[in-house]
C-alpha cells in the first residue's frame, strides 16, 4: 500500500514521535498520581485517636498541665470531631455550643472557621478544643456589589476552597466525625465531602437553613446560580451520613425534597444567658456605655420611665432593618400626643454590609425630628456583656426573615434564655415552633403591626408586658445541654 521508502521516510518517524509523546503522557500522568496519593490527607484511625502519654526519664506516666495550670482533662477513646463553620466562628454561637458540647464529654475538638470577632470564653480556655482559624479572603473578593458577584463569586469560591481543603485535611488530624455548618454551602459540603471521604470520617451536616434561598434573596428565585446551588446542595446532602435541623419543619423539608433523614435539634440557650436581678440590671445600665447616659431613666424609680429594646442584626438582606426604623418613627408619631407613652432607648447590636446605609437613615430621621421619643444607639458587645443586655431589656425585637422560611432566629433563642419577651417578623412556617402568640412574645408582618405592638406593651394593654416576661422566664428553664444530649449526644456516641 505504501511504499518502503515513503514507510521509512513518514509514517515511522510520525509513529516513533506519538508513542513517545504517549509514553511521556503515561509517565507524567503516573507522577501526578503518586504525587496526589502519596499526599493526600492521612487516614482516621480509631486505634491512634487517643490522649498521647507522656512519660519521664525513668519511662513513668507524667500528667500534662493544661491552659489552666491544672491536670489535662481525659478524653475519650475514638471521640475526636472537626466542628466546621465557613463564617465567622464568634457570630456562629450554634457551632460554638456543639463545640462545648462534645468537650464536655470528654471528645477532643478542632474548630475551623474565621476568627473575625471575640469567641466564647470557655472555648478559648477549654484543653480539649481547639481553634484552627481560616485565612481570610482578600478584601477585594468581599465587595457585595450586585455588578461584580458574578465575577468576584467563583474567585472567592476558589480561596475558601483551598483554605478549607488545607485546613480540613492538613492542618488538622483525622477525626472520627466531621460537623458541618449549612449554609454556606458553596464549597464547604464539597470540600467536607471529599476530604470526609479520603480520611474515613463520617460527615454530620448542621442545617442551620438551605443556601440557595438565602442566595435567591441577592439574584432572584430563578437566577441560574441559584438554581445550580439548589441542585449542588440536594447532592451533596444525600451524601452526608447524619443530618440535624434548627426545626421540625426543616426536618419536614429534608426528608420530603432530598430523601434524607435528619434529627431535629432546636436551639436553646447557652448557660451565659440568664435572668438578672434588679440591682445586677441597675450595675450594668450604668456600667454599658451605650445605656450609661440613659441609666436613671431606665429604672423603674425615675418618674417618666423609659423602656429599652434591643434587636441583634447581621444588617443583611434577609433582614430588613427599615421595619424597625419605620415602626419607631410611628411609635415616636404617637408619644408625642400621648404623653403617657414612655420614651425608647432602642441598642442595636451586630456587624455587617448595611450597616452604614440604615445609619445614615437614622442621622436623616433625626435631622427631620421623626425620633423625638426615641434614641437609637448600636454597640458590638463581648458575648457577656451581650447577655447582660439582653437581661436588662424591656423587649427584644426580632427582624429575622427567613429566605426558607423554616429556619428561625437563635437571636431569639437566646433572648429567652435572659428571661426577655420578643416581638418578631413571623410571617414564616417555622415561627411558632419558637414564640407563642401573647405567651412569651409576639409576630408582626408589617411596620405598622410593629408600632401597634409598642404601643400596646408599653402604654396601652396593662399588663401585657408582664404576661410575656413571666412566659420568656419559663421559656429560659429550657436549655442547650438537654436539648444536645438527648439527640446530638447519642448521635456522637457521648451519651
Amino acid at each position: 500500500m505504501f511504499s518502503e521508502d515513503f514507510l521509512e521516510r513518514v509514517i515511522v518517524p510520525w509513529v516513533s514521535e506519538w508513542f513517545e509523546f504517549v509514553l511521556y503522557g503515561l509517565v507524567g500522568l503516573s507522577t501526578i498520581f503518586t504525587i496526589i496519593l502519596l499526599t493526600l490527607p492521612s487516614q482516621y484511625d480509631p486505634y491512634k485517636d487517643k490522649p498521647m502519654v507522656f512519660k519521664n526519664e525513668e519511662g513513668e506516666e507524667v500528667d500534662t498541665v493544661g491552659k489552666d495550670g491544672e491536670k489535662n482533662p481525659y478524653f475519650r477513646q475514638g471521640r475526636t470531631a472537626q466542628v466546621v463553620v465557613l463564617g465567622d466562628i464568634g457570630r456562629s454561637p450554634r457551632m460554638q455550643y456543639h463545640a462545648l458540647s462534645i468537650a464536655k464529654h470528654h471528645g477532643k475538638v478542632y474548630l475551623i472557621g474565621y476568627q473575625e470577632s471575640e469567641i466564647h470564653p470557655d472555648i478559648v480556655s477549654h484543653d480539649l478544643i481547639q481553634v484552627v482559624p481560616l485565612a481570610p479572603a482578600p478584601s477585594f473578593l468581599r465587595s457585595s456589589s450586585k455588578l461584580l458577584f458574578p465575577v468576584l463569586a467563583p474567585l472567592k469560591v476558589l480561596w475558601q476552597t483551598w483554605s478549607l481543603y488545607k485546613a480540613l485535611g492538613y492542618r488538622t488530624p483525622p477525626a472520627r466525625y466531621m460537623l458541618v455548618q449549612n449554609p454556606p454551602s458553596i464549597p464547604t459540603l464539597a470540600i467536607a465531602t471529599l476530604v470526609s471521604f479520603w480520611r474515613n470520617t463520617e460527615l454530620v451536616i448542621d442545617w442551620h437553613n438551605f443556601g440557595y434561598s438565602i442566595l435567591a434573596l441577592k439574584l432572584g428565585p430563578n437566577h441560574p446560580l441559584v438554581v445550580i446551588s439548589g441542585w449542588y446542595e440536594y447532592f451533596f446532602a444525600r451524601l452526608a451520613s447524619q443530618h440535624f435541623a434548627v426545626t421540625n419543619a426543616m426536618v419536614r423539608v429534608l426528608r420530603q425534597d432530598y430523601g434524607v433523614h435528619a434529627n431535629s435539634l432546636h436551639d436553646r440557650p447557652a448557660a451565659l444567658f440568664q435572668p438578672i436581678d434588679s440591682k445586677e440590671r441597675a450595675k450594668f445600665l450604668s456600667r454599658l456605655p451605650e445605656t450609661a447616659q440613659y441609666a436613671k431613666d431606665l429604672l423603674p424609680s425615675s418618674k417618666t420611665p423609659w423602656k429599652l429594646i434591643v434587636s441583634s442584626t447581621s444588617w443583611t438582606a434577609d433582614e430588613d432593618f427599615s421595619i424597625l426604623l419605620d415602626a419607631l418613627r410611628q411609635y415616636s408619631a404617637q408619644a408625642t400626643s400621648n404623653t403617657s407613652l414612655p420614651k425608647i432607648l432602642a441598642i442595636i447590636t451586630g456587624k455587617g454590609p448595611q450597616k452604614e446605609y440604615y445609619l445614615s437613615k437614622v442621622r436623616e430621621m433625626n435631622q427631620r425630628k421623626e425620633l423625638l421619643n426615641v434614641v437609637i444607639r448600636t454597640a458590638w458587645l463581648t458575648p457577656e456583656d451581650y447577655a447582660l443586655l439582653l437581661a436588662a431589656a424591656d423587649l427584644g425585637v426580632s427582624l429575622h426573615m427567613s429566605s426558607s422560611g423554616v429556619d428561625l432566629p437563635m437571636k431569639v433563642v437566646d433572648m429567652f434564655g435572659a428571661g426577655l419577651p420578643v416581638v418578631g417578623w413571623g410571617k414564616f412556617e417555622a415561627w411558632p415552633e419558637l414564640v407563642e402568640e401573647d405567651v412569651n412574645g409576639k409576630g408582626f408582618e408589617s411596620p405598622e403591626q410593629l408600632a401597634e405592638q409598642l404601643v400596646e406593651l408599653f402604654g396601652g394593654k396593662e399588663g401585657l408586658l408582664e404576661t410575656l416576661k413571666q412566659g420568656a422566664m419559663e421559656e429560659s428553664e429550657d436549655r442547650w445541654d438537654e436539648e444536645w444530649d438527648s439527640v446530638a449526644g447519642k448521635l456522637f456516641k457521648l451519651v
